[in-house]
């Protein structure tokens, strides 16, 4: 891309500030994304989105005055790159606050890092309540925020779905076993299911692993009729291929782990019928302004909508923080977005739930595959049942 520097390669991402007549001495933000590896479709976009969002609010005129300056590091998706990475931001470059990433596990790495050091931290799609509430205490991390709804909440939706909708009666769940995200959504499938009375068993796998078809013919044989995927798309796309060279069609369900490469993966006809739970749904016509400013700035759609989406919402709850506290430091950030009521942005209205961090009634779409593509079904709220 013609605007990344020699400095990306190195894992580093500065967005200048040239042709801005304002102070000198910027106002830092922090990004966390994956950029390489596995995932990296999702990082990626974060950051070309949150580079947007202080492009424009730099041609406003910045913030109290001064610039805004993005400094984006690449954690590979892996928690120990993240914690170095959220060292660094801190201690050399001076963040207040930061923003990404979107796993459940690199967000509990760094949160004690965080709070230690003052500074805020809005995660993206890390859906684990771990992230923001400690659950040996029952305390929010202060520090520690997100953008996304939670597993509890996307766990009641994918039983209640596959349930009252699919009537399922017998649900098989596949999760990656020692994955923060995977491990606690499997815990929320099943006790919705167990609520609702309805026979589950779970088969796990170790990330990294790329065959599944011994777990997937245990389902079958048990005489699973719908199976919920507790993994992310890479893991999902091959079990729904395996699936289907088993000659096993069942209803299948995912969670936020979703990506578009997915059909790639398990291919079109075999994904033809499944079901996915989404934060949003990319025909909604609210996103239609930031998709085309994302066109017009880098030559291409946004694959990954959702992650466009966060990124530069992230950024606009941080503006908004930092003008309502009327400085930029990371305790005055962290109290104004806590107390953040009614913030419209760019896919919902924005209240965090004091006692959680959490977004107050997120919004969740039903997609299913149709055609090579996902289509928009219904739209849930944390309090719709069926």
């Amino acid at each position: 891309m013609r605007f990344l520097g020699k400095s990306l390669l190195a894992g580093l991402l500065i967005l200048g500030i040239a042709g801005c007549a304002l102070a000198d001495e910027p106002i830092k933000i922090g990004y966390l994304a994956t950029l390489t590896g596995e995932g990296s479709t999702w990082g990626q976009h974060e950051r070309d989105a949150a580079m947007l969002a202080v492009k424009e609010i730099n041609e406003k005129g910045g913030l109290l005055g001064r610039s805004v300056e993005l400094v984006c590091y690449d954690i590979r998706g892996r928690p120990e790159d993240a914690v170095n990475a959220m060292r660094r931001l801190i201690t050399d470059d001076k963040v207040v606050a930061v923003g990404g990433s979107n796993f459940s596990g690199i967000q509990l790495a760094i949160g004690p890092i965080a709070e230690n050091a003052q500074v805020p931290v809005i995660a993206s799609s890390a859906t684990n309540p771990a992230v923001t509430v400690d659950p040996d205490t029952g305390k929010v991390r202060p520090y520690m925020f997100r953008i996304a709804y939670t597993d509890p909440y996307q766990g009641m939706v994918i039983a209640d779905y596959l349930i009252k909708r699919c009537g399922a009666r017998l649900l098989a769940i596949l999760g990656d076993v020692g994955d923060a995200y995977s491990e606690g959504l499997t815990e929320f499938v099943r006790a919705r299911a167990n609520e609702l009375g309805v026979e589950n068993r779970f088969w796990g796998f170790r990330s990294g692993d790329v065959e599944f078809k011994a777990q997937l013919t245990e389902a079958r044989e048990w005489g699973a009729d719908a199976v919920a995927l507790t993994m992310l798309y890479k893991e999902m796309g091959l079990v729904i291929k395996q699936a289907a060279e088993l000659g096993w069609k069942p209803f299948f369900m995912g969670g936020d782990g979703y990506s578009p490469n997915i059909f790639e993966i398990a291919g079109e006809e075999n994904m033809e019928g499944t079901f996915w739970l989404y934060p949003m749904s990319q025909d909604d016509p609210k996103l239609a302004g930031l998709i085309g400013k994302f066109e017009s700035e880098y030559g291409r759609k946004p694959t990954e909508v959702l992650n466009t989406v966060f990124g530069y919402d992230i950024l606009q709850m941080i503006f908004h923080a930092i003008e309502t506290a009327g400085k930029a430091e990371g305790p005055a950030i962290r109290d104004a977005i806590a107390n953040t009521e009614n913030l419209q942005v760019t896919h919902f209205v924005w209240t965090v739930d004091k006692e959680t961090q959490n977004p107050l009634n997120k919004p969740g779409a039903i997609l299913k595959a149709t055609g090579g593509n996902v289509v928009y079904l219904e739209t849930w709220e944390p309090q719709s049942t069926f």
